[in-house]
């Protein structure tokens, strides 16, 4: 077992203030760590406000097979806008933003690293490939750990009033086991176990316990967000859009698992994860394992992330608990980053191996003519992540190794 402990007293760095990071950067505090949080401009302004002067309220069901809780007001070590003077000296640097935000975090990181950090990405969603490539291209030698993780280690809404955003952070629930490998493969044991230095991991260390993805695309084809979002966004988008107008609800209310899933979107799901299946065979990377049945419920594969494999909420029944989490409109990241990351790169790596993705590439096709505009126009393609041209041997090789 690698022995992470030099990380036990060096401070956190949480790279990004939205949902994620702020549940991650209160958690972190609250389980007694040092942390400082930054966000870069414009943004920084509206997710920043108030935190420095009175910190992060996290609070929430933060619903967990094994109760695992906390909540209070989490006071930050340092707030700040400066990449530089967040991650100086930092052990652990959790990178928890957007898809499209990890290259303005990653250009102004990679420059700045130690020997010894350790990065997590909260969900990866291929951003480790990204940081890898990036650093072979400016040169940087650092010797750092770069990992990432199937999903992000919450379900989390930052509370905001009309358009200000506050300090404040809703856990409704906990994963209590989550998938992830570092880049390369070959650091994936070091990486699980530094881990257990990230308070924001807590539940899911003295719960399930993390699991050792095979590979990033093993953790890539593992992320829930695209076989969860896009069908039951794009086949649910008649519910969603008549909630507050036909059926008299407050649209803000509408959730897709509380209120679009059924068992047709969940045979579409099904499929859908049956293709994502087939082309991590082909690969040889691996990919987390769900029986048919987990697809038939009202959290779908969700609900086995915090409440464990037996757990089954019946379409008969109502899911309170996922009330008003969206999505209101398909301008959403359900669907404008998980078509053009999630589900492109899949489709991509079905072209270029060999393998049939039509459920995969139908959404991409939904979605583009729901929103009328090409998706695809700036998505993730092999080129961009670094795996262009390769065999499965050779792309096997680069996985595990790092080496081309």
């Amino acid at each position: 077992m690698a022995d992470m402990s030099y990380l036990k007293d060096k401070p956190i760095a949480v790279l990004g203030a939205g949902a994620v990071g702020k549940a991650i950067a209160g958690d972190c505090a609250l389980g007694g760590s040092k942390v400082r949080l930054c966000d870069l401009e414009p943004f920084a302004q509206k997710t920043l406000m108030n935190v420095e002067r009175v910190g992060i309220k996290f609070y929430g069901e933060q619903a967990n097979l094994y109760g695992f809780e906390r909540e209070g007001f989490a006071k930050m070590e340092k707030v700040t806008t400066d990449v530089v003077e967040a991650v100086k000296g930092a052990g652990i640097i959790v990178v928890a933003t957007p898809t499209f935000g990890h290259v303005p975090f990653f250009e102004k990181l990679i420059p700045v690293l130690e020997d010894g950090q350790v990065i997590h990405i909260f969900p990866d969603n291929f951003g480790t490939l990204i940081f890898r490539k990036m650093m072979k291209e400016a040169g940087c030698e650092k010797d750092v750990i770069v990992g990432g993780w199937s999903s992000s280690t919450y379900g989390s809404r930052v509370d905001k009033y009309g358009d200000v955003i506050t300090h404040k952070i809703r856990v409704y629930y906990r994963a209590m086991t989550l998938r992830g490998a570092a880049m390369p493969a070959k650091d994936t044991e070091a990486f699980i176990e530094s881990s257990k230095y990230l308070p924001s991991m807590d539940a899911v260390t003295y719960g399930e316990g993390a699991v050792a993805g095979d590979t990033v695309l093993d953790t890539g084809f593992s992320n829930v967000n695209p076989v969860l979002h896009c069908p039951g966004a794009i086949l649910g988008v008649s519910t969603m859009e008549n909630f507050g107008r036909v059926f008299g609800e407050d649209k803000y209310k509408f959730s897709i698992y509380s209120h679009a899933y059924c068992e047709s979107v969940s045979q579409v799901q099904y499929t859908f994860y049956t293709e994502e299946c087939d082309l991590a065979d082909k690969l040889q990377v691996g990919i987390q394992p769900y029986k048919k049945e987990h697809f038939f419920s009202r959290e779908n594969v969700l609900g086995q992330e915090y409440m464990g494999e037996d757990y089954v909420i019946p379409f008969e029944e109502q899911d309170p608990i996922q009330y008003g989490t969206g999505p209101f409109t398909m301008e959403n990241r359900y669907i404008t980053e998980d078509i053009p990351v999630g589900c492109h790169v899949y489709h991509e790596l079905g072209k270029k191996y060999g393998v049939k993705t039509p459920v995969i590439d139908s959404m991409i096709n939904l979605a583009c003519a729901i929103l009328q505009r090409d998706l695809t126009e700036n998505a993730y393609t092999l080129e961009y992540l670094g795996l262009g041209n390769m065999s499965v041997e050779e792309l096997n090789k680069y996985l595990r190794e790092g080496v081309k």
